[in-house]
């Protein structure tokens, strides 16, 4: 076993889609990949392939607003989008107590 396999520094895990299913992922946190959402933790501290990066950035730049509108139909109306909203809001939600001291203070 891999010592990166086990610690899992430089990326946090959140929820994805893979085929219409829901999946384990990872947002990388520090790296070349920062911010990126990627399938393994291990990718956040590979390098760039530089040619795919190009490629990528010529296709967005034509289908642009195709992608735009296809994206926001699939967030707005797939069960699993929903699902995915849900599962990766912080679970955290502010009491009465502190939404008091918020109003107070302004």
């Amino acid at each position: 076993m891999i010592i990166s396999e086990i610690v899992d520094e430089g990326a946090v895990q959140i929820f994805g889609r893979k085929k219409g299913k829901v999946v384990r992922k990872y947002r990388c946190t520090s790296g070349q990949k920062k911010g990126r959402i990627v399938a393994k933790p291990q990718t956040c501290s590979n390098p760039i392939r530089v040619s795919s990066r190009i490629s990528i950035k010529k296709a967005k730049a034509k289908r642009s607003p195709l992608i735009k509108v296809k994206t926001r139909f699939t967030k707005r109306t797939s069960p699993t989008s929903q699902r995915l909203q849900r599962l990766n809001t912080t679970r955290l939600k502010p009491t009465k107590r502190s939404v008091k001291k918020t109003r107070r203070m302004k």
